[in-house]
């Protein structure tokens, strides 16, 4: 069983995972914390960007020799297959590292997987380990990887009516929140662009069929492209068609915050059947309120962005 000293460091790894958001794609963003044998935390690092070193190289680079004969943690499966990157294990297993604590396994994992390498080399590996609070980072991924699409966010802004406007101040400012946990964010002329600004080179060659007529088309243009996640900035005819479509995981509308004085009622949020109130607060003089599709057995799938 996790020790609370191991499960504080693995919400740790978790907070710090999400430093790679907007980079990593079509890779996870995980994180990894180092414990020495005594138990104290001797190094952490997170996957930066794609091509880049993964979080447990980087933080086993940070505790040096003190990693010998300690703990892993870390938020993903460590891989067990060379790419861009040397497999993570066998950097464990180079590290002495003697007890390894996953969150959530690996679905890429070739062959027989990085945890069950480790068990074969030696290594006390436990697994699921805070599993559903990783999934807050890694949802969308997972859930991009599962669909074999990206996650598809769409932001409207609205007026008191609940009726889609073009996007004003206050949806700019959201969007310039919101895409940095994205990796592309189409606005409403159409234009691709990275959700996170100065992301180290890494470019996404998105062609002009990722803003076609022909929803599926988008889908696939964007897939091929490698976004994982995608912030959608409406109203637009495309963004419509992939709502009308069924392709949109999640929406937030921003609506003005009611006047108290006025005895008008606003509109209704105007979700499509099958979505769920997953977050609503206050920004300025706005509500933003966020909704998530349900998945076919019920409740927000786990680790959306904004499911609870």
């Amino acid at each position: 069983m996790p020790t609370s000293v191991e499960l504080a460091a693995m919400r740790r790894a978790i907070i710090i995972s999400a430093s790679g958001l907007g980079a990593t794609s079509p890779n996870p963003a995980v994180g990894c914390v180092i414990l020495d044998a005594a138990g104290r935390t001797v190094g952490e690092g997170y996957h930066l960007r794609k091509g880049a070193a993964h979080a447990e190289v980087n933080a086993l680079m940070a505790a040096g020799p003190r990693a010998a004969g300690g703990t892993a943690v870390v938020t993903l499966e460590p891989c067990n297959h060379e790419g861009l990157t040397p497999a993570c294990h066998q950097a464990l297993l180079d590290a002495k590292i003697a007890r390894v604590l996953i969150a959530v396994m690996d679905p890429t994992s070739r062959g027989e997987g990085g945890a069950a390498r480790l068990r074969l080399a030696g290594v006390d590996v436990h697994t699921h380990v805070l599993e559903e609070e990783a999934l807050v980072v890694l949802g969308p991924w997972y859930t991009s990887l599962s669909g074999q699409r990206p996650v598809l966010h769409l932001l409207i802004q609205t007026d008191a009516a609940g009726n889609p406007i073009a996007p004003g101040a206050e949806a700019l400012a959201e969007t310039a929140v919101q895409r940095h946990e994205h990796d592309l964010v189409i606005s409403i002329d159409g234009s691709a662009e990275e959700g996170r600004e100065g992301s180290h080179g890494r470019v996404f060659s998105v062609p002009a069929s990722a803003v076609a007529d022909d929803p599926g088309a988008s889908v696939a243009a964007l897939t091929e492209a490698g976004a994982r996640t995608v912030l959608l900035v409406g109203p637009s005819k495309v963004s419509e068609q992939l709502l009308s479509a069924g392709l949109v995981d999640r929406l937030t509308l921003l609506q003005p915050v009611p006047e108290p004085s006025q005895n008008t009622m606003g509109g209704p949020p105007r979700f499509p059947d099958g979505f769920v109130l997953s977050r609503v607060t206050r920004a300025g003089g706005q509500l933003v309120v966020t909704a998530v599709r349900r998945p076919a057995h019920g409740g927000p799938r786990a680790g959306d962005p904004g499911a609870v």
